[in-house]
C-alpha cells in the first residue's frame, strides 16, 4: 500500500459494481488526480450469471472470475475486509489476510459490498447446504454431484445409492431454477458412463416457498419453466419450505421427507451484514439507504450501488426499488463512477434511471426462457433460442475482452466436444495423500513395525 497526498476514493468490494465502479473512475480520472484503492477479501470478481455453467462444467471454473490487479492496474488493490468506517475521521480499518488490521484513510467512499446468502436458522442447513455465491462453490458442486455417482455406481446398498443419488435444491429464482437445469443436464450426460446408474434412479426435487419459480421473467414463461423440468423428471414442491436437513434427512413443510447427500442453497439474498459496522443509513432489510443519484443519504462523499443498496427505481415509479441483478449492477457502476468523478471536480450529481430491459434464464444445454422488453413491448421466448439470448447476453456482459472470448471459446469447443465428467474430489483436501503418507509413526506402531522386522531377521537366521 502506497501512501499519498492525492485524494483517496476507496472502494469497498471487488464485486460487479466495485470492479465497474473503479474502472470507470480511472478511465474518467486526470493523471495524479487521485488515488483509486479497492479492498476485497478475494483477488478476483465472479461473474455469477456463470455459476450454473461452471458447475455442470460447460464454462471453466477459470473464466467465471475477473483477476482485479490485471483488470485494475492503476488502482491499489488491498487483499482484506473493511471492519469499520470512521466517518467522523474518514478512515476505514483495514483487516488483511495475514497480519494485524490497519487505518486507511480516505476522501471519498464506494460502498459495493454486494450480498450474501440469505439463511434461516434451519437444523442441519450449516452443516449440510450448498451455496451458490462463489465459484469454489460452484466447483464444490460439480465435483460433488459427480463423486455421488462414484459412490452409487460402487456400492450395492440400496439406502446408500438412494442416498447419494437424490438431490435437493432449494430456492427456485434464477439461482436456483438455472442450476437445477444444468446439474440435471450434467448428471443425464454422466450417467451414460456408469453402468449401474441410469437417469431413471436419480431424483431431482425443487422447492420453494413462493407458488412459482422464477418469477424475474413473468408468470408465462416461469410457467413454462416449471412444466419443462417437470417433463425432465424434476419434482417441484411449491409453497413449501425445508423444515430441517439433520444428517441429509430433509423434512418439508409439506411433510415429504427424503434422505439426500446434496443440498443446495439458492433461497434468495441478502445485504452483506457487515454494512450494519459501517455507520451508514439502512433500510428496512439491510441496505444501504441511497439517494437516486447513488449517493449515501445525508452524505456528499459516499457512494452505493448494487446489492447492498436500495436505490430508487425512477423509471418504475415511486415506491420502487431496483432489483438486485447484473443489469442493473452494471449501469449503476456507470453512473456512480462518474458521480464521483463529479463530486471530486466539484459538479452536480447525476441520477440513476434505467428502464428494463428484461430477463434471461438457463436450465440447460439448448433450453431456456427470455423475456426481452422493447419500450411497452415484451417478446416472450422460450426453449434453444431463448438459451442463445441467455449465452449472447451474459457472453458479451462478462468484463473484459480476454474473459469473453475464453467463455466463447469454450461454448464453441463444447459443440465438437463431449462434456467432461471426472470428479476432481480430492481438491477438496488437496494434502490429505500427502499427509497420510508423511505424517509421523507413532511410538506403538514404530514399535510393532520393529518387533516385525526383528521377527523376519529370526527366521531368516
Amino acid at each position: 500500500m502506497s501512501t499519498t497526498e492525492r485524494p483517496r476514493i476507496l472502494v469497498v468490494g471487488g464485486g460487479y459494481v466495485g470492479l465497474y465502479a473503479a474502472r470507470r473512475i480511472l478511465k474518467k480520472m486526470r493523471y495524479g488526480e487521485a488515488t483509486v484503492t479497492v479492498v476485497d477479501p478475494r483477488s478476483y470478481m465472479t461473474y455469477q450469471p456463470f455459476l450454473p455453467e461452471a458447475a455442470a462444467g460447460s464454462i471453466s471454473p477459470r473464466h467465471v472470475v475477473v483477476p482485479l490487479r490485471r483488470v485494475l492496474p492503476k488502482a491499489e488493490v488491498l487483499t482484506g475486509r473493511v471492519s469499520t468506517i470512521d466517518q467522523d475521521r474518514k478512515v476505514a480499518t483495514i483487516a488483511p489476510l495475514v497480519g494485524e488490521a490497519y487505518e486507511l484513510p480516505f476522501d471519498y467512499l464506494v460502498v459495493a459490498l454486494g450480498a450474501v446468502s440469505r439463511t434461516f436458522p434451519i437444523p442441519g442447513l450449516a452443516e449440510n447446504g450448498i451455496g451458490m455465491k462463489g465459484v469454489e462453490e460452484a466447483i464444490g458442486l460439480r465435483n460433488h454431484v459427480l463423486e455421488q455417482l462414484d459412490k452409487a455406481d460402487s456400492t450395492t446398498d440400496e439406502d446408500v445409492r438412494r442416498k447419494a443419488l437424490t438431490f435437493v435444491f432449494v430456492g427456485g429464482g434464477f439461482a436456483g431454477a438455472e442450476t437445477i437445469g444444468e446439474v440435471e443436464d450434467m448428471a443425464r450426460d454422466a450417467a451414460k458412463y456408469y453402468p449401474n446408474v441410469r437417469r431413471e434412479d436419480m431424483r431431482f426435487v425443487l422447492v420453494d416457498a413462493a407458488d412459482k419459480i422464477l418469477p424475474e421473467v413473468g408468470p408465462e414463461l416461469g410457467k413454462w419453466g416449471l412444466e419443462h423440468l417437470q417433463n425432465r423428471g424434476v419434482e417441484v414442491y411449491l409453497s413449501t419450505s425445508m423444515d430441517s436437513c439433520i444428517d441429509g434427512h430433509v423434512v418439508l413443510k409439506n411433510g415429504l421427507e427424503v434422505d439426500s447427500n446434496t443440498i443446495v442453497w439458492t433461497a434468495g439474498v441478502k445485504p452483506n451484514p457487515a454494512l450494519a459496522r459501517f455507520g451508514l443509513p439502512l433500510g428496512p432489510r439491510g441496505h444501504v439507504d441511497t439517494a437516486p443519484t447513488l449517493q449515501v443519504q445525508g452524505t456528499d462523499y459516499i457512494w452505493a450501488a448494487g446489492d447492498n443498496a436500495q436505490i430508487p427505481d425512477l423509471a418504475a415509479g415511486d415506491g420502487k426499488w431496483c432489483p438486485p441483478n447484473a443489469q442493473h449492477a452494471l449501469r449503476q457502476a456507470r453512473v456512480l463512477g462518474d458521480n464521483v468523478i463529479s463530486g471530486l471536480r466539484g459538479f452536480p450529481q447525476q441520477e440513476y434511471k434505467h428502464a428494463n430491459k428484461g430477463a434471461v434464464a438457463g436450465l440447460g444445454l439448448h433450453k431456456g426462457v427470455a423475456m426481452l422488453v422493447f419500450g411497452k413491448v415484451k417478446v416472450k421466448i422460450k426453449g434453444r433460442l431463448a438459451w442463445y439470448f441467455h449465452r449472447g447476453y451474459h457472453g458479451l456482459a462478462v468484463p473484459t475482452w480476454n474473459r469473453k472470448i475464453r467463455v466463447f471459446a469454450d461454448w464453441t469447443l463444447a459443440m465438437f466436444l463431449k462434456r467432461e465428467v471426472v470428479s476432481l474430489g480430492a481438491m477438496e483436501n488437496p494434502r490429505e495423500e500427502f499427509y497420510e503418507a508423511a505424517r509421523p509413526v507413532s511410538d506403538a506402531a514404530a514399535a510393532e513395525t520393529v518387533t516385525a522386522s526383528q521377527g523376519e531377521k529370526a527366521k531368516a537366521s
